[in-house]
């Protein structure tokens, strides 16, 4: 699939992951650009990619709440209007609430339960949004496809779509992320069967996981824990730059043979 002349949907395009592969998109030669963020941000994003990039590509700011179903629909409707058919997704938007699953208190001997209302809300953010929006652009390129006529995909069309979710090395455990590192491994499952299902149509769906990544959430767990407890992990012995993870999403988009799971970790190997 060329991204060249593409529309793209991108969460959480105000910042980190999201904002580099929205980056390398426009540089790569996409069409137009949804860029969605809670944080207002985005619409300077969207305009400095619009300076950059010229006439060749056109990006667009949305601020929301990437969980209501009601804006989810508005950004795709409103893109579709303006540039046509989305036909690559990358649902970045996330968050953390770190904090370990049971912890006693030293003085009083009780134990504490990570809170029900943190895990609902990584849960909605990290897991149920990313595949939504993934479904609401297979859903469009179904029904387009039935205006036409058409019915199963065939080769010979190319492909009509590729949705691309960023899962983590967190995936497989970490202390004190037992919220965050579920919603990650929840989108294996999901996406596996997302393609099973949307190469009906002609998507393509799949996971990266990336490493340690300079970005602002990275960044927000202090410079302390990361020379002591990230980098001493990481055969790199660095974070890994956001460039090179929206590079491997590009290669992700683009190869209609990668599929599944691509692990961007730096070489990251947990403690014991």
């Amino acid at each position: 699939m060329q991204i060249n002349r593409k529309v793209a949907v991108i969460t959480g395009g105000a910042s980190g992951i999201g904002r580099q592969v929205a980056l390398e998109l426009a540089v790569r030669g996409a069409k137009a650009l949804a860029l969605v963020d809670r944080a207002a941000e985005v619409e300077e994003v969207a305009t400095y990619i619009n300076q950059r990039a010229g006439k060749s590509v056109h990006a667009v700011g949305f601020t929301g709440d990437v969980t209501d179903e009601a804006f989810r629909r508005r950004v795709f409707d409103e893109i579709a209007a303006s540039h046509g058919m989305p036909s690559i997704c990358v649902p970045a938007a996330g968050i953390t609430r770190d904090a370990l699953s049971v912890k006693v208190d030293k003085q009083s001997g009780k134990a504490s339960i990570y809170p029900l209302e943190d895990f609902h809300l990584v849960l909605e953010v990290n897991l149920i949004a990313p595949i939504y929006w993934g479904l609401e652009m297979i859903a469009r390129i179904a029904e387009d496809r039935a205006r036409q006529g058409l019915k199963r995909w065939h080769p010979e069309e190319g492909v009509q779509g590729t949705i691309i979710f960023i899962g983590s090395i967190s995936s497989q455990g970490n202390k004190g992320q037992i919220s965050y590192s579920a919603t990650k491994a929840g989108l294996e499952g999901a996406a596996a069967t997302i393609m099973l299902e949307a190469m009906f149509h002609g998507v393509r769906c799949g996971v990266i996981h990336p490493g340690f990544t300079d970005t602002p959430m990275v960044r927000a767990l202090g410079e302390e824990f990361i020379e002591k407890s990230v980098l001493p992990q990481t055969l790199l012995r660095r974070l890994i730059r956001t460039e090179e993870i929206a590079d491997a999403i590009c290669f992700m988009i683009s190869n209609s043979a990668v599929s599944g799971e691509l692990w961007a970790d730096a070489g990251w190997h947990p403690a014991p």
